[in-house]
C-alpha cells in the first residue's frame, strides 16, 4: 500500500477536441500548474476515445514524474447529460452525439483499462467543485454552498452544497442550462424565442452560450445593424468573433451580451429560491475577457440577480479562477475527497 505522503490522483477533463489533465497530491496540491492537453478522439469513437484518456494520464504522470503505481484514483468528466455512473444520455450529449457513444458508460470503460478506480462527475459539476474549492479555501469549502453556471459552447453548471456536488438521482443535478427562463423584457421586439440544441425553446442554454450567439441572437441582431462587419463571416466564425467586438464597446455585441447577462442574472434569482447559496460563481469565455469588458458584464448579471435583502447581505456574485484547468482539477478533488473517503 502506497504511504498517504506519497500517493496522488489525477483529474481528466475530456472535451470534444481535447482532454486536460492534472495531477493532485496527498496533500491537496497541484503538481501541474498550467494546462496539460493532449487529444480527446472523441470523434473516432469510444475504443479511441478511452485510449486516448489512457494517454493523457500517462502524459500527466510523465510531465510531473509521478510513477503510475502512485495513483490511488483518477477523475473524469465529460459534457452531459450523462448520468452519475457516467452512461452518456441514451439521446447523446454535447460532444458526444454520435450513435456509438449513445448509452456508453466512460467510466466504467475507463476503469476497466486503466485498473484504477475512476471517479466521474459532469464537466459542469467538476469545474463548479473547483470553483467552490478555490473561492472558499480548505477552511471555509466544506462549509459553504455555491452555485456555478459556466458559459461556454453550451450552459454548464453545478450545485455544491458543504463541499459536495448535488448530483441527483439520475446524475442530472445542475444542468442550468436547461432551466427555462422568463423572456418578459429579455427579448427585444420581435425577437424569434431562443431555441436549445435540447429541444427546450427559451432555456438559459439558448440565450447564455456561444451556440446561443451563433443560432439565435446574433442572427437577429444583425438585421437591427445592416452592414455589420459580422455579417460578411460564417455563422461559426462571427459567433467566435464577437466578445471581441463587445470589448472593443461596438452596439451590436454589447446587445447581444446584456442579453446573456439578463438570462444569467434570472438563472441566478431562480437558484436563489431554490438553493439560497453563499456564492453565485460565473465562468465561460467571459472571464478571460479584456478586464474592463469582464467587470461591465459581471456589472450587469448582478444588476439582473434579483435577491432578497437578508440574501443579498449574505451571498455574493464572482468569478471562477483558473476557468481552462477548473474542470480537470475539480474531477481531481472529486477523486482525493473520495480515496480520502475511503469509497
Amino acid at each position: 500500500m502506497t504511504a498517504p505522503a506519497k500517493w496522488v490522483v489525477a483529474g481528466l477533463d475530456t472535451g470534444g477536441t481535447t482532454i486536460n489533465a492534472t495531477v493532485l497530491d496527498a496533500a491537496g496540491q497541484f503538481l501541474v500548474q498550467d494546462m496539460a492537453e493532449t487529444p480527446s478522439c472523441v470523434r473516432d469513437g469510444p475504443d479511441k476515445a478511452v485510449e486516448a484518456l489512457a494517454g493523457s494520464l500517462q502524459a500527466a504522470l510523465e510531465l510531473t514524474g509521478v510513477p503510475r503505481a502512485a495513483v490511488r484514483a483518477v477523475g473524469l468528466d465529460t459534457p452531459g447529460p450523462v448520468t452519475a455512473e457516467g452512461v452518456i444520455s441514451s439521446r447523446g450529449a454535447t460532444n458526444f452525439a454520435s450513435p456509438p457513444w449513445r448509452g456508453f458508460n466512460i467510466r466504467k470503460a475507463l476503469e476497466l483499462r486503466l485498473e484504477i478506480p475512476v471517479i466521474f462527475n459532469n464537466d459542469g459539476n467538476a469545474a463548479a467543485l473547483y470553483a467552490h474549492h478555490a473561492h472558499f479555501g480548505p477552511a471555509l469549502a466544506a462549509e459553504r454552498s455555491s452555485v456555478s453556471a459556466i458559459v461556454g459552447t453550451g450552459l454548464g453548471g453545478g450545485v455544491v452544497e458543504a463541499g459536495q456536488v448535488i448530483r441527483g438521482a439520475a446524475g442530472m443535478a445542475g444542468e442550468l442550462g436547461h432551466i427555462w427562463l422568463p423572456l418578459d423584457g429579455l427579448l427585444a421586439a420581435g425577437q424569434p424565442t431562443p431555441t436549445c440544441n435540447c429541444g427546450l425553446p427559451g432555456d438559459a442554454e439558448s440565450v447564455a452560450s456561444l451556440t446561443g450567439i451563433e443560432k439565435n441572437l446574433l442572427p437577429f441582431w444583425l438585421t437591427k445593424f445592416p452592414g455589420h462587419p459580422l455579417a460578411s463571416e460564417p455563422a461559426e466564425v462571427a459567433a467566435k468573433l464577437v466578445r471581441g467586438y463587445g470589448e472593443a464597446g461596438d452596439p451590436l455585441a454589447l446587445k447581444i451580451f446584456d442579453q446573456q447577462a439578463m438570462a444569467i442574472g434570472r438563472l441566478f434569482t431562480i437558484a436563489a429560491n431554490f438553493t439560497d447559496p453563499h456564492v453565485y460563481l460565473l465562468g465561460g469565455g467571459v472571464v478571460e475577457a479584456a478586464r474592463h469588458f469582464r467587470g461591465w458584464f459581471l456589472d450587469r448579471v448582478r444588476a439582473h440577480t434579483v435577491l432578497r435583502a437578508e440574501q443579498a447581505a449574505r451571498s455574493a456574485i464572482a468569478l471562477v479562477p483558473d476557468l481552462d484547468m477548473a474542470g480537470a482539477r475539480g474531477s481531481a478533488i472529486a477523486a482525493r475527497e473520495a480515496v480520502l473517503a475511503g469509497t
